[in-house]
């Protein structure tokens, strides 16, 4: 079973009380009615894929509710680190070389 640590509540729990919420820290455009077809399809459906370190947005869903930022790598399935929603994102280079 994969436990995934939820910042909010402090503990590890099973990965069936969590949902994958997509790709962490995307900047939303400033004024979204007024850019392009082609930037806000790339905005809301384009994301990376990467081999290896990615954040990610989480939510707690049978938990406290909360969403949270995880950095996992996609090679092992392995969370090096969750966060709390807001805080900065974590350097990559502090991750190289874990989980694998």
């Amino acid at each position: 079973m994969l436990l995934i640590h939820c910042p909010y509540c402090g503990e590890a729990r099973s990965e069936l009380e969590f949902s994958a919420a997509g790709e962490a820290h995307i900047d939303r455009p400033q004024n979204i009615a007024e850019i392009s077809d082609e930037d806000f399809a790339a905005y809301f459906f384009m994301r990376t894929n990467p081999k290896g370190i990615h954040y990610e947005r989480w939510r707690h869903a049978h938990g406290c509710g909360r969403f949270f930022n995880a950095v996992r790598d996609t090679v092992s399935d392995r969370f090096l680190k969750t966060y709390k929603a807001g805080e900065p994102k974590p350097d990559r280079a502090e991750f190289e070389g874990e989980g694998r």
